[in-house]
């Protein structure tokens, strides 16, 4: 399986929105994230969708990289960039996967599936308010995910 960055997934994520003529938010797209580890370590046994390390935030989880590369849309809809996206580079698995995801939490508001995230563990044993940089370590998504799974595809 192709390994990929949490910005190379983002990147599905945002050309699949403006594919479908859908809002994507940089609040929305970080959920979209957690969701997609989380449950991508569920139906793998662990492996995660990406490497890159989850901070728990004041609105939720977050993979600090992707907020940096999308902040300037603010709290608007992320434009894909003008770079030609290659939809061949997610194989099957993970593309069949992601579209997976997407239909089950892409209709989803943005603070519909912030206030989610706060009532799941990973984040409330993380979140400390007035601190910062705290991980939720993948062993913590693994664990909470397990058995979850509404996604049937990975």
């Amino acid at each position: 399986m192709t390994k990929h960055s949490a910005i190379d997934i983002a990147r599905w994520f945002v050309e699949w929105a403006a594919a479908e003529d859908a809002e994507l938010s940089n609040l929305k797209l970080q959920k979209l994230l957690y969701f997609a580890q989380g449950h991508f370590m569920d139906l793998t046994g662990g492996s995660p969708l990406f490497e890159d390390d989850m901070e728990a935030w004041a609105h939720g989880p977050v993979v600090p990289s992707v907020y940096r590369e999308y902040k300037k849309f603010g709290s608007g809809n992320i434009q894909p960039d003008d770079a030609a996206f290659d939809w061949d580079s997610y194989e099957d698995e993970v593309g069949e996967f992601l579209i997976a995801c997407w239909n089950t939490y892409g209709a989803m508001a943005a603070w519909k599936l912030r206030n989610i995230t706060h009532t799941q563990d990973p984040w409330l044993k993380h979140f400390t308010p007035d601190e910062r940089f705290i991980k939720i370590p993948k062993s913590d998504l693994k664990a909470y995910f397990a058995g979850k799974s509404k996604i049937t595809s990975a």
